[in-house]
């Protein structure tokens, strides 16, 4: 059974290197310090994530489906990982999906108050697109 090696310490939570490398084939190894690739340094959920992200193509739509979680929350998981590999997330988007979805709850609550019809608020909702 192959184990996979942890990018993250489990004890303290930095990161972990390897220290030696060696050829199955060959029998040639390698001792040094060697750093993981940042991928193998996201955490499993992470990784999960990514996978499952670009089996989607990228699509958002896709993710959302294939996890069962709302859109928002994929996007922000979206966000988390590109943060947790070093990379700086797009400045506002998060408040523009939340300020979006809150628009659609409030539009969802006229109509179940009777204010909205179904059909002007299917208007409305496209306009928040």
């Amino acid at each position: 059974m192959e184990y996979q090696a942890p990018g993250i310490c489990p004890v303290c939570g930095h990161a972990m290197h390897v220290t030696r490398l060696s050829c199955d084939q060959c029998g040639t190894q390698l001792e040094g310090k060697f750093t993981f690739p940042r991928m193998a340094q996201l955490s499993l959920e992470h990784q999960h994530f990514v996978q499952v992200f670009l089996q989607a193509e990228g699509k958002l739509n896709r993710v959302q489906e294939i996890l069962g979680i709302s859109y928002p929350t994929a996007r922000s998981r979206l966000l988390e990982v590109i943060r947790a590999m070093g990379y700086e997330a797009p400045a506002g988007q998060e408040s523009e999906v939340a300020e979006r979805v809150e628009k659609r709850k409030v539009v969802l609550e006229e109509i179940a108050a009777g204010r909205l019809s179904v059909d002007e608020a299917l208007e409305k909702l496209k306009t928040l697109n």
